[in-house]
């Protein structure tokens, strides 16, 4: 079990996560950041701006599926090893509603963990001003692990 040293401090399972999703330069670009992290399991959060806008003013479905794609992959990453990374292979998207303003947050769950084959989902939920929540978007994804390379 991966445990933080002190209460309220990232855990290493954290901080190596951070480590990557740092490097993420679309992630970085967008304004994403990382909410939280346990075995198979990661949360993303992406507030509102015009950098993920589509023409109507929304949270554009790119936006989305990026957001669920990062979660459900960093999900799967915490189930490899160190010297692995991972990749998506495919992944499948329901947009459910679309929302404009406050937040969105994509929780990647892994599924099954094999290993060569990795089943994540992610459910993004759109979060407005007051703090109510909405289903916005569900995925599910193939992923693979791959050799680290830097």
């Amino acid at each position: 079990m991966d445990v933080a040293a002190a209460p309220g401090a990232p855990s290493d399972l954290f901080r190596r996560i951070e480590a990557s999703f740092l490097r993420q330069g679309l992630m970085q670009h967008l304004g994403a950041r990382l909410v939280r992290v346990a075995p198979g399991l990661c949360e993303v959060a992406l507030p509102y701006s015009e950098r993920v806008s589509q023409q109507q003013g929304g949270f554009h479905g790119g936006a989305m599926g990026a957001l669920a794609d990062i979660a459900g992959g960093y999900a799967a990453l915490t189930m490899v090893g160190t010297d692995s990374e991972v990749t998506t292979v495919e992944y499948k998207i329901n947009f459910l509603a679309g929302f404009n303003g406050g937040e969105l947050r994509a929780i990647g769950r892994v599924a099954k963990a094999g290993k060569r084959i990795i089943v994540a989902t992610a459910e993004v939920l759109h979060i407005d001003a007051s703090g109510r929540q909405s289903a916005c978007a569900l995925m599910q994804q193939t992923i693979v692990p791959v050799p680290k390379t830097r």
